[in-house]
């Protein structure tokens, strides 16, 4: 039972993430508008640098369907990992009210790597 829960919440965190990284290809989802105005400065900011929005998505994109495979999970989940710490600082930084979101992402992202840990321990030994 608790292998399928975990598998929900991992497709569901997978999902969020392919569905984050198309959208900034194809800009489906309106930004918000009530974005505080440093928040809005920070995102012109990265949007400037032009090669950063498409890596950022291609990561996104790519991490989100190996977090989707068992086997592929401990290397997505170390692939989001950068981008998770981002979107948590962002939060906590420039964006408070998306802040509870961010920190259940983030949980669920560190849990896959504790959750795989094992697969791991021989880079660091």
């Amino acid at each position: 039972m608790k292998n399928k829960i975990l598998l929900v919440v991992y497709v569901l965190f997978a999902l969020m993430f392919i569905n984050s990284g198309l959208n900034k290809f194809f800009q489906y989802m309106p930004m918000p508008t009530d974005m505080p105005e440093n928040a809005q400065k920070l995102f012109g900011a990265f949007m400037e640098i032009k090669w950063l929005m498409p890596l950022i998505a291609i990561v996104e994109i790519v991490g989100g369907l190996l977090f989707i495979s068992n086997k592929f999970r401990p290397l997505a989940a170390i692939m989001i990992f950068p981008i998770m710490v981002g979107i948590l600082l962002t939060h906590i930084i420039n964006i408070p009210s998306g802040l509870i979101m961010a920190i259940i992402l983030f949980a669920i992202n560190a849990w896959a790597i504790y959750d795989n840990r094992a697969k791991y321990m021989h880079m660091i030994q």
